[in-house]
């Protein structure tokens, strides 16, 4: 219809002219004037209603269930539905566990409240980008052409591709890259170790896995390597009792860590405890806390904490007694027989073998923090008990950032500040241990024929087979394949959007064309989901039946029911890799990989789950936890909250009762006694040589590089508090609080002739983003902040319009697996080239790019 027809109808329909509705208007007002009200006989009761019939909160159904993400808690949603659709979510109001009531909220049992991002979820479920049917690629990968399939078809494809490919290259050709992103309970696991994809793949012969984990591999090997397991955090509400908490890099407004975080730290404030944030940027926990902010330069953190070790060495404020009774290689006194010719911590820190003591002033030449803050905070810390050394994650996502958590844990050792209440020995943070597996854990879990390194997939795939085994992170293994390259043609992406947030996207995309099968299983179309082959629709927590478990923190069990039917044709990861294994190897493999189902398990999955949740429950939770809660009263209360007769420390009990710690000499170990005695670095993971004391490494870029002579800004990737990691980008109520912008200091805005709103163009050698700019004086100076997660958009010339700080980041290998998402120069300018918002700020859905009729 024409502009001019559909102005003609209306016209006629109204009858109504712009004179005749002034002289209407003009009798109104008189009438109005004379002191009268018209009554319009003919009016009716307006009724504004989202649908009809509008529900009322009685008649909705409400069904408890929780959040399923790792965005550091996984907290209670309640969902309120009207027959199969949920109309709204609320969260933990006390009520729900046994012995509760409307506003209970205690310390020993806190209500278990969703943060924004779980409140928003129903705009995720009923997104336009919703994943609804099976879809093969019919375009180029990246173009995002697809069309509609049956199951059967796609099943057939994978199957068929799957047996082909291992046929012809051998049992290394398949790549799990499962993630604990959007499929995550004890029983639909995603999951590198103990995931339903890294099972099936062992099962079928055909796997490589990927062992580095990206957000804290770092920490991982710090936590191990020193005190012999990443079970070394303490429950939140231990932080209450700190007398000094002093924030590394940890903005838990964003990243909690623990649900409570906030409440209990809160009640640390309320008695006293003073804060102190060590970070690049003042942070929002900074301004709630009042802390003192002592700006940082990036990737520089490991020399700052060795100068404050310096100062409490030379002034004799370590806690000597619990060194020499807890720790080996803090110095010479506590360094074992066998490694009395190696270098100890305590002599390393004065300078004892390179001539170089790691002096606060030495320490500021490096860090840019200065040495009269270094000195201050070093005494406030050897001098407070408790205190609590908090050291984040994200310092520790750097090139060599498993030496900035061991000297942090060096740092918690010499002050005493492990195993008791109010101080703090974490690094991983993982506390109260979970009962996590419910699916069969056995002899064909975590099967893999070569392991590498997460992010060196792509530069595996482009330069097979001139691959050195250290170039990858190759894995020892204990046959005649050690050693054996990775011949990669197919990836699996199940539950994550690696390819959106692995390091340099570039080097992935230029891998991926080079792959034959590339499957993603997700609930969501996401940038993953654009480079593959087959997209397989995953039904969401809110469509299957399972538990949730608390994501490193928190001590209770959320019982998450079948709240609708999947939408669609989504079926759950276990239906699929249960028809797979009965398509590629008969009932043998089927009953084999799925020991409770049959055959029909694929369209019939009710009695199965419920099966293995119940023996779950029955047997591990209720006979190992000591739980007095049947399965059939969890199920109806939805929760079951945990309570200790105190605080959990960890290694509460070593210090105190004298248990060893779980590392090969039974002490912290400053020293590793690992690390000390490799004689052959690339016959190991980490292919590069560690030091086994904690030691500042210079980072391959940083502010104190001659590159910056070419990329004079620092670029950090902090997670936001509105996505996790790229979860949510697509929520555009999440998008209207918050933008994808580089944050920079008013002082190098001023020299770039940028104000904030202003375009710019943020790249270096890798890549290129295109974003807005924020400016302000929470950043310092030659710092720019861009946060991680955003969905990729890229224009012709492979400029991304999104702002996706991974296309700068670069994937060369740390030794001990850390991803130096943090270790990244380039440059600024303000630019002409468009930026795409999209979901940022217009909140329009590109779903149609997906629906074609192909």
């Amino acid at each position: 219809m024409s502009i001019d027809i559909l102005k003609k109808n209306l016209s006629e329909r109204l009858n109504l002219s712009r004179r005749s509705f002034l002289k209407s208007a003009a009798a109104g007002s008189a009438t109005l004037a004379a002191g009268g009200l018209v009554e319009l006989k003919t009016a009716k009761e307006a009724k504004a209603f989202a649908y009809e019939p509008y529900p009322t909160d009685d008649q909705l159904e409400t069904v408890v269930t929780s959040c399923a993400h790792n965005c550091g808690s996984r907290h209670m949603l309640v969902a309120h539905k009207w027959k199969d659709v949920i109309v709204r979510l609320s969260t933990d109001d006390g009520r729900y566990q046994r012995g509760g009531h409307f506003g209970k909220d205690s310390n020993d049992e806190p209500q278990l409240r969703a943060c924004l991002r779980g409140r928003s979820y129903r705009q995720r479920l009923y997104s336009a980008e919703r994943l609804l049917y099976p879809m093969m690629r019919v375009g180029e990968r990246g173009e995002g052409k697809f069309k509609r399939i049956s199951w059967d078809e796609a099943l057939d494809i994978v199957a068929n591709k799957m047996v082909q490919i291992k046929d012809t290259y051998g049992p290394t050709a398949l790549v799990d890259q499962s993630y604990a992103g959007a499929s995550y309970g004890v029983l639909h696991k995603s999951d590198q170790i103990e995931g339903l994809l890294g099972r099936f793949l062992g099962m079928f012969g055909c796997r490589t896995s990927s062992w580095s984990v990206p957000s804290y591999q770092g920490t991982t090997f710090s936590s191990r390597m020193t005190f012999g397991t990443i079970e070394d955090g303490n429950e939140d509400d231990a932080f209450a009792h700190s007398k000094l908490m002093i924030m590394w890099g940890w903005n838990p407004a964003y990243t909690f860590h623990g649900g409570n975080t906030f409440m209990y730290m809160r009640m640390a404030k309320q008695r006293g405890c003073k804060f102190v944030l060590v970070d690049p940027q003042y942070t929002d926990s900074a301004a709630a806390y009042d802390a003192w902010w002592i700006p940082i330069r990036p990737n520089t953190d490991a020399a700052m904490m060795a100068g404050m070790a310096h100062y409490i060495f030379t002034n004799n404020l370590q806690d000597q007694g619990f060194i020499n009774k807890f720790c080996q290689g803090m110095d010479a006194g506590t360094m074992p027989e066998w490694a009395k010719d190696k270098e100890n911590f305590k002599d390393y820190i004065l300078g004892k073998y390179d001539g170089e003591p790691k002096t606060p002033e030495w320490a500021s030449k490096v860090c840019g923090v200065p040495a009269k803050d270094i000195i201050k905070l070093a005494d406030m810390y050897a001098r407070t008990k408790p205190a609590a050394l908090k050291a984040s994650w994200a310092p520790g996502r750097n090139a060599y950032g498993e030496q900035y958590n061991r000297m942090a844990a060096a740092l918690q050792a010499m002050t005493g500040n492990i195993g008791n209440l109010g101080g703090c020995a974490e690094g991983v943070g993982k506390a109260w241990h979970a009962e996590a597996v419910a699916y069969p854990y056995d002899q064909y879990s975590n099967i893999w024929f070569q392991s590498i390194k997460s992010d060196r997939w792509a530069h595996c795939v482009l330069n097979y087979p001139n691959v050195k085994r250290e170039e990858i992170g190759l894995w020892q293994r204990e046959d005649n394949t050690d050693g054996q390259i990775p011949n990669i043609k197919g990836i699996f992406w199940q539950g994550s959007d690696w390819f959106n947030q692995l390091t340099n996207i570039n080097k992935e995309i230029e891998a991926i064309n080079k792959l034959e099968l590339v499957v993603c299983m997700d609930s969501t179309i996401t940038p993953s989901g654009l480079y593959a082959d087959i997209l397989l629709p995953i039904a969401t927590h809110f469509e299957r039946h399972d538990v949730a478990l608390p994501w490193y923190k928190g001590h209770y069990y959320i019982h998450r029911p079948k709240v609708i039917e999947p939408m669609g044709e989504s079926k759950s990861d276990f239906q699929v890799f249960t028809e797979l294994a009965y398509r590629i190897g008969g009932d043998v493999f089927g009953k084999a990989y799925n020991p409770k189902a049959n055959r029909d398990y694929f369209h019939v999955d009710e009695h199965v789950d419920e099966a293995y949740l119940r023996e779950w429950w029955e047997q591990k939770v209720m006979h190992h936890q000591h739980v007095d809660m049947s399965w059939d009263e969890f199920k109806q209360r939805g929760v079951y909250k945990f309570t200790f007769d105190q605080p959990h420390v960890a290694f509460r009990d070593q210090v105190e009762n004298g248990t060893r710690f779980q590392t090969p000499s039974g002490k912290i170990e400053i020293l590793a006694t690992q690390l000390a005695q490799i004689t052959d670095w690339k016959r190991t993971m980490y292919g590069y040589e560690i030091p086994y004391i904690p030691k500042w490494v210079e980072p391959w870029e940083s502010l104190n590089s001659p590159k910056t002579a070419k990329y004079p800004f620092h670029l950090v990737s902090p997670h936001p508090r509105w996505r996790t990691h790229s979860i949510f980008n697509n929520c555009s109520w999440l998008r209207e609080t918050y933008e994808q912008e580089v944050t920079i200091n008013a002082s190098d805005a001023k020299k770039l002739g940028v104000k904030t709103g202003d375009t710019v163009e943020v790249w270096n050698d890798r890549g290129k983003v295109v974003v807005p700019a924020y400016v302000t004086e929470r950043c310092m100076p030659g710092v720019a902040v861009l946060h991680e997660g955003v969905w990729i958009d890229l224009d012709e010339n492979g400029v991304d319009r999104a702002g996706n700080p991974d296309m700068l980041t670069l994937d060369e290998p740390s030794p001990a697996g850390a991803f130096a998402y943090n270790t990244v120069l380039c440059d600024i300018q303000k630019t002409d080239l468009e930026h795409r918002p999209g979901w940022d700020k217009l909140a329009t859905s590109r779903a149609h790019v997906f629906r074609r009729d192909l």
